[in-house]
């Protein structure tokens, strides 16, 4: 594996978009909404756990055959839509009702999302941009070409999703925000809107914070960035998010403009208190009017 983590007998990247690993759609009953889509065992060649994607379309998908739509990926998708399968069973982030109802008060455009199920035992592995001598890690790079190379062509071959960078969001909480921020960086060609909950900064001696100083300058335009922490989190991540803040805005992103920091009175690390972030988060991303 070459430093940018690709096969060297591989050096055009084909994929295959409808072949052995194509996933399986499960039926309609394993899902709670009708416009709710499982698609199990999506398998990759760069990383060797196969993960379930659940994809969300907004009310108006099949009345307009011809739209085309902005899509967000969000890490931990057992824990965005159904409560069956969600970490703590009964509390998800309620992503459809939230983006359900701001859809229908206009405050934001219909969009797609796409949950990707982390694997278990390896979501620190695939979270995790570095290795750290005591708990591992570090396949981050592996993961972002799983979605890159593989996820996002195989959406954009099943979905009406815009594929414009500016159309594009990545988005998750704790280790699945701070791999957000990652790969939000490192494949800026790819993102234009980040949302970034409660950020797992302390990993590897908050290395994410040199990354950011040492990427930034290579990106010629700044993705937009949702960044929030609960107040009730504990100190230290309180401080790490506020440590983040001010590195973004001392490279370049703009408040109000290109970045939104919300410290949240009361706010929790759970699926519980992330909720309660998911309709505020995706107005300031995709803003109704804006495309």
């Amino acid at each position: 594996m070459n430093p940018e983590g690709q096969p060297p007998h591989s050096p055009e990247w084909p994929i295959a978009l409808n072949g052995p690993h194509d996933p399986v759609e499960a039926d309609q009953a394993a899902v709670p909404h009708p416009r709710l889509h499982l698609h199990r065992a999506f398998q990759s060649i760069y990383l060797p756990d196969p993960r379930d994607v659940i994809v969300y379309v907004p009310p108006c998908y099949d009345q307009h055959p011809g739209r085309t739509y902005p899509v967000l990926y969000l890490q931990d998708g057992q824990n965005l839509f159904d409560p069956q399968t969600s970490f703590i069973p009964g509390r998800t982030w309620a992503v459809r009702e939230h983006a359900d109802e701001a859809i229908a008060a206009g405050e934001v455009e219909p969009l797609i999302i796409v949950g990707i199920y982390n694997t278990g035992d390896h979501r620190l592995a695939e979270y995790t941009h570095e290795r750290n001598w005591q708990m591992g890690g570090g396949e981050a790079d592996e993961y972002g070409l799983l979605l890159t190379r593989e996820l996002m062509p195989w959406i954009a071959a099943h979905y009406r999703v815009r594929s414009d960078r500016d159309s594009t969001g990545l988005g998750g909480s704790s280790l699945g925000a701070l791999v957000t921020i990652y790969l939000g960086l490192r494949h800026a060609e790819h993102f234009g809107k980040l949302a970034v909950l409660s950020p797992s900064v302390w990993w590897n001696h908050k290395s994410i914070l040199g990354y950011l100083n040492e990427r930034a300058p290579q990106i010629w335009e700044r993705p937009r960035v949702w960044l929030d922490i609960g107040d009730h989190e504990g100190r230290r991540t309180l401080n790490d998010a506020e440590q983040l803040n001010r590195r973004l805005k001392a490279n370049g992103w703009l408040p109000g403009e290109t970045l939104h920091f919300e410290k949240v009175h009361g706010g929790t690390h759970d699926e519980a208190s992330w909720a309660q972030r998911v309709r505020p988060m995706l107005k300031f991303l995709f803003p109704a009017g804006e495309a």
